[in-house]
């Protein structure tokens, strides 16, 4: 019954509603902007002080004269040029050992053969380019170029056992190891 007296009259300043909630007075507003103003400035500096620690700790985990630390170089650790001289004969001749498993078409043995010995054969190599006065490098560098761009082609050649394409990076990987080796 109460509710149907309250249809009844219809007052309207009680059905209409109230949207004082969502107006805020002025030094609430005030408090509201500093606090958000506040947040903000805390987060970058929280930001900062944090790629700041990541920075440093990069630091620390990369350096080269720290005891325990990585060793990203592409140059074999602590290899010496006669070292690299004295190995890259040796890992050049078994580059070139390939040839019995590329007859037999046994793709998979010459591709991890292959990688092997030429990863060897790459550190030696840099590592005398790396050496050598600076108007003899950029000859060396494009005949290294060459012969790993063909050492990766027999590569992808093998794993799509594709014969032909195989026998011919040999022959043009064959033919870039002997200028090399003429050349150091």
């Amino acid at each position: 019954m109460a509710l149907r007296s309250f249809i009844v009259q219809s007052n309207l300043t009680q059905i209409t509603p109230n949207f004082t909630c969502c107006v805020k007075p002025p030094s609430q507003s005030r408090k509201m902007h500093e606090k958000v103003f506040l947040s903000n400035v805390s987060r970058r500096i929280m930001m900062v002080a944090s790629m700041t620690s990541v920075l440093l700790a990069g630091e620390a985990i990369f350096n080269n004269q720290v005891a325990n630390g990585f060793d990203f170089r592409f140059v074999a650790p602590d290899q010496t040029i006669e070292e690299a001289d004295d190995g890259i004969r040796g890992h050049a001749q078994a580059l070139l050992q390939i040839k019995a498993l590329i007859e037999s078409e046994s793709w998979g043995e010459t591709q991890k053969a292959l990688r092997q010995s030429s990863s060897f054969l790459k550190q030696d190599i840099y590592t005398i380019i790396q050496n050598k006065p600076g108007s003899e490098r950029p000859q060396l560098r494009k005949l290294y170029s060459n012969l790993f761009n063909n050492v990766t082609r027999l590569d992808y050649a093998a794993r799509n056992k594709d014969a032909s394409r195989v026998w011919q990076c040999y022959e043009n990987i064959v033919i870039a190891v002997n200028d090399i080796l003429s050349r150091i």
